[in-house]
């Protein structure tokens, strides 16, 4: 409950605690390809250190007065059911090897084997695979190693100073000083700003960087671990930022699918396909998904087991059940009265239908209009885009602006909005409160990637983003969204007429206030 939430928070603050953008997969070349999270460039200052030591933390002692609470049980959660039989498939456009294996729900080495591919890095249009039916090894264990709000960013991270926290540790993580955009940033920053954006508990990210290097609380980490700390070995994914932002997309993949009903089982990186067990919860299967992707089968039983990831976390913050909020999405849960994010007497286009509020691996919280205009792709626009509620500005930063309608200053609690892709210029500041109707900034391709200007426009509650195309629409002036689970493909309906999206300006996408 969120009282007792409160009472556990304050408990730990007393003890010395105080702490988009979108690309749709296309066959065309129709325009709006975005991609959501940011494309930042960075590079990393390592620490100067001179004599290797371990300063152990300031741990919390638990009061033994404070009931230990134990994880709500969750009923059977029900699976997709496993193929017995192969499939054939006809390679698409825009496929991979890893994709396809994701869709299907097997290992890339399978298909490899399957088909006898010599370079798994090639595959033609029109090529016929044969997709191998998995075989499952036994469910994988049912411990619960968080709650969802300790995936989420939810209230129970609201009072939790990232920077005080990891500051006041002489650690490899507060030396570290890394560029992102242009800004050199401290540990502690990296580790804010992709909370932020990932909407990903501080604490998670936190625990996954000490079980994965150290870096939380060693000053000398393994050598290994200084390029890519999270241990996803791409050159792309080089450095602290880029391997948090994996981490989190990762860790929100698995929460997300498993909310949906769309694991039927992680698949190792040894090639194993584990099924979840059924009374798992969605924060516990967001990690299991996540160690997936990096450890063979004896690595993820222990990394998801209680000598694995929870006791990194318990080691470092305490029992993650004692900051539980429960529940973090109500059943009767309505959104507010929203408007469209644009001013009366312009005609928008709808391009974007339901697609990840940030990154691929968030529900489909967002949805995507371009302004008024006869170019294409990233151009200046003097369109405005405008608050879709009342509500307290209280992040305006680096293409993103967030609004907490609640106005209690904390994004983390209740309804909040984010709206992508506003150009710098003329754009509101934090602090500023707004009604619905008034001005936000330009659209623009700011923030993230994108190849065309427009808004990208997502919710959360209590941090958790809201899906636009499940039992909680958006609801934008009497518009309801919807989708038809194909990523992007969506419509807004409104007394019976009909707006598609559509990757440009199409007379079916076309919409106004």
């Amino acid at each position: 409950m969120i009282a007792r939430y409160i009472r556990n928070a304050l408990w730990l603050i007393n003890l010395g605690f105080l702490l988009v953008a979108c690309v749709r997969p296309t066959t065309n070349d129709k325009n709006w390809k975005t991609r959501s999270g940011s494309s930042a460039s960075f590079q990393t200052t390592l620490p100067v250190l001179t004599t290797p030591t371990r300063t152990p933390l300031y741990f919390a002692t638990r009061d033994p007065d404070l009931p230990k609470y134990t994880p709500t049980p969750d009923s059977p959660h029900p699976l997709p059911t496993l193929r017995k039989e192969p499939e054939t498939y006809v390679v698409q456009r825009g496929d991979t090897l890893g994709i396809i294996a994701q869709r299907y729900g097997i290992s890339i080495q399978s298909i490899v084997e399957a088909n006898q591919i010599n370079n798994p890095d090639l595959l033609n249009v029109g090529q016929v695979l044969t997709i191998p039916a998995p075989q499952p090894l036994p469910p994988g264990p049912s411990y619960k190693i968080i709650p969802d709000s300790e995936l989420v960013n939810s209230p129970a991270a609201a009072f939790f100073n990232i920077r005080t926290f990891v500051d006041g540790i002489d650690n490899y993580l507060s030396n570290l000083r890394e560029e992102v955009d242009g800004i050199t940033l401290t540990g502690a920053q990296i580790v804010e700003r992709v909370s932020h954006e990932y909407s990903v508990n501080p604490r998670l990210l936190l625990a996954v960087l000490e079980y994965q290097s150290g870096w939380v609380t060693l000053r000398y980490p393994p050598e290994k671990t200084l390029d890519y700390p999270i241990g996803y070995l791409h050159p792309a994914y080089k450095g602290l930022y880029r391997q948090l932002s994996w981490a989190a997309n990762n860790l929100n993949r698995g929460y997300y699918l498993w909310k949906s009903g769309g694991v039927a089982a992680w698949i190792l990186s040894d090639g194993a396909v584990v099924p979840p067990d059924q009374t798992i919860n969605a924060g516990t299967a967001g990690i299991q998904h996540f160690f997936s992707l990096l450890y063979d089968q004896p690595g993820w039983v222990t990394a998801v087991s209680e000598n694995g990831l929870a006791a990194t976390y318990q080691k470092l913050f305490g029992y993650p059940f004692d900051y539980a909020v429960e529940p973090l999405i109500p059943d009767d849960l309505t959104q507010p009265a929203m408007q469209l994010p644009f001013e009366p007497g312009t005609v928008w286009s709808f391009t974007g239908g339901p697609h990840g509020g940030w990154g691929s691996g968030s529900a489909w919280a967002a949805l995507d209009f371009a302004p008024p205009g006869e170019a294409l792709g990233c151009v200046l626009s003097d369109a405005w885009v405008v608050a879709v509620a009342d509500g307290l500005i209280v992040r305006a930063e680096n293409g993103a602006v967030v609004q907490d309608l609640d106005s209690d200053g904390m994004e983390q609690t209740g309804w909040s909005v984010l709206y992508m892709h506003i150009e710098s210029r003329d754009r509101v500041q934090a602090g500023t409160r707004l009604r619905a109707g008034e001005r936000i900034g330009h659209p623009s391709c700011e923030g993230g990637y994108s190849t065309g200007t427009h808004v990208h426009l997502a919710r959360r509650y209590n941090g958790e983003w809201i899906p636009a195309d499940t039992h909680l629409p958006f609801v934008l002036d009497g518009w309801v969204s919807s989708g038809d689970g194909i990523e992007y493909d969506g419509w807004l309906t409104r007394d019976g007429q009909i707006v598609e999206a559509w990757e440009g300006r199409k007379t079916e996408n076309q919409i106004y206030r």
